[in-house]
């Protein structure tokens, strides 16, 4: 058991295997065992949490139906993955059916800093999402900084601006950093022999924001999702690109002004 923090709230994770600790170990902000007659419920009133999420071997093949799901939708052969590596898929899954009650949503997208400002890049998957941030690190160098490669989370202020917070959940590149910056733009790739980036309105920018927003199974909470979804105040942009490093510089030229 350990208590990591993500978009400021502090979460405990009650988990079976050791594999989930060691993903998040940049964010843990302190660990528990029990010891004697202590019980979890003990710790648990010791230090007070947002949120608690406890694995269960039922929510491990949850992920593991749905793993395989994906994968024949996708049309490629069926993966097989340990219970350590589903179990931390259920955890973050837990964590994001509760994040909008804290005003808060998981988003996939590959997020990076530019001069702590935040920059989120997101489309369907196999466009190039990540392909084109790392146009953005190699043309900026050390001024880019990987917020999450994959799944942020944002908070929508009451204001309606945003705040893009890093988490473990990064995928297969693994490049997140336990970091915050406020959002600046919110940019939709698309494939293109020809580069070219407009600005586009919310209503436009709406079917691939839903997309790719998690959406959770409670009603309630996906109720809550929309209304965050509605709530934004953020620039947005279509970009056509070639994923050549023109591409990254238009859009960071246009993006940053």
């Amino acid at each position: 058991m350990f208590d990591i923090k993500l978009a400021d709230k502090r979460i405990r994770i009650i988990n079976l295997y050791s594999y989930s600790e060691m993903l998040c170990r940049e964010y843990i902000v302190s660990t528990s065992k029990t010891e004697g007659n202590a019980s979890v419920n003990d710790i648990t009133e010791f230090t007070s949490t947002d949120m608690t999420v406890k694995i269960t071997g039922e929510d491990i093949e949850y992920e593991r139906r749905k793993s395989e799901q994906e994968d024949i939708k996708e049309g490629i052969p069926v993966r097989h993955f340990d219970d350590d590596y589903l179990e931390s898929l259920a955890i973050y899954r837990k964590i994001a059916e509760h994040m909008p009650s804290y005003d808060t949503f998981l988003f996939h997208g590959s997020c990076i800093a530019v001069d702590g400002q935040g920059y989120l890049f997101t489309a369907k998957s196999g466009t190039g999402k990540s392909t084109h941030a790392g146009l953005w690190k190699k043309l900026l160098g050390e001024r880019v900084v990987y917020v999450n490669d994959d799944k942020p989370l944002i908070r929508v202020n009451p204001d309606g601006d945003l705040t893009v917070y890093g988490t473990p959940w990064a995928g297969k590149h693994n490049l997140n950093n336990n970091i915050s910056v406020p959002l600046n733009c919110i940019c939709l790739l698309e494939r293109s022999a020809e580069n070219n980036i407009v600005e586009i309105t919310k209503s436009e920018a709406y079917p691939m924001l839903l997309q790719q927003v998690y959406r959770p199974a409670d009603q309630d909470a996906m109720r809550k999702t929309l209304s965050l979804i509605d709530r934004m105040q953020v620039r947005l942009y279509r970009l056509c690109c070639n994923m050549d490093i023109s591409s990254a510089e238009l859009s960071y030229g246009v993006m940053s002004n």
